[in-house]
Order: C-alpha cells, then sequence, then structure tokens
C-alpha cells in the first residue's frame, strides 16, 4: 500500500467511526472464508457491516476524536462492525461470538464512551429501534383502547337492557 492509498484508507475509517452508532471490535483470527462470510451475512440482514482493518491505520483514524483511547484495543487481527443505529453490530457480533471459538469481542465505542467486552454485551441487550418503537406504540394505543372500550361501554348495556326487556316482554 504506498502513502496515498494509505490516507484514502485512513479517511474510510474515520467516515465510519464518525457516522457509526456504535463500533465494536473483534479479534478475528483463527476464522475461516465462510465464516466470515456467514457473519457478514448475517450482520448485513441488521443492517450492520464488518471490515478488517489495519491496526496502524486505524489508530490514525482515531486520533483527535473522543474515543482516541480506544486505539490500545487495535493489536493483532481486528475487524470493526458497525452500524449507523447502537445495537446492530453489538447483537449481531455478541450473539456470534457466543457459538464461535476464534471470533472474540475486544470492545467497541459509542459516542466518547469505550467499552470493553463486558459493555458491548450490555449494549447489545438493549432494545433495538424496532423494538423501541413497537413499545413506544403499544404505550400509546393502550389509552385509545381503554377510552374505547369506555365509550362503547354505555352501548352495550343500553343494548342488553334492551334485549332483557324484549326476552321478558316474550315469556
Amino acid at each position: 500500500m504506498d502513502r496515498s492509498q494509505k490516507e484514502i484508507a485512513v479517511k474510510e475509517i474515520e467516515e465510519i467511526f464518525d457516522g457509526a452508532g456504535s463500533v465494536v471490535m473483534a479479534a478475528y483470527s483463527g476464522m475461516t472464508v465462510a465464516e466470515m462470510t456467514e457473519l457478514r451475512a448475517k450482520l448485513r440482514e441488521q443492517g450492520a457491516t464488518i471490515r478488517v482493518v489495519k491496526n496502524r491505520l486505524a489508530k490514525i483514524a482515531l486520533k483527535g476524536k473522543p474515543f482516541e483511547a480506544a486505539a490500545e484495543k487495535f493489536t493483532g487481527p481486528v475487524a470493526i462492525a458497525w452500524a449507523e443505529d447502537m445495537i446492530s453490530a453489538p447483537k449481531v457480533t455478541v450473539e456470534y461470538a457466543k457459538d464461535s471459538d476464534a471470533f472474540e469481542i475486544i470492545g467497541g465505542f459509542m459516542g466518547d464512551e469505550i467499552f470493553d467486552t463486558a459493555g458491548v454485551e450490555a449494549l447489545s441487550r438493549l432494545p433495538s429501534r424496532e423494538e423501541l418503537i413497537s413499545m413506544a406504540a403499544q404505550l400509546l394505543l393502550a389509552p385509545a383502547t381503554s377510552i374505547s372500550s369506555a365509550l362503547n361501554s354505555p352501548a352495550r348495556s343500553l343494548a342488553g337492557a334492551i334485549a332483557t326487556i324484549e326476552e321478558k316482554a316474550a315469556a
């Protein structure tokens, strides 16, 4: 890689770091191409991406960023996984790491927060954007359902009373 290619690579990594909701760093030593392809597919399904990075270039891209201290985690073969939202990449990578001996979470960062492995696992347990929207919709619909039931209740009671009177009159 010549100097201009390195500059382009650093710029790309900076853009990833700046645009990501969260970034997960993982050691991938010993993974086969098939395993990496499987992980890429799982991440893609959730709107996330993974990329192998050169540690030196990643450390340069981290300079001046609020999460610059994460540079110490870039040792050995490291891949970064990221997505625009904060939850997708941690959820998929943590789930994948449970079943893989060759893929190990080493940390991550989000905003100006730097996480160790436990922090990334905690982040992966948070509800996703879609789950939060669903929860909010349920909370908003609950009062409307109660109001609807309350408004329909007198009409049902009146209909029941009329039906009872009708039955007694017919008897």
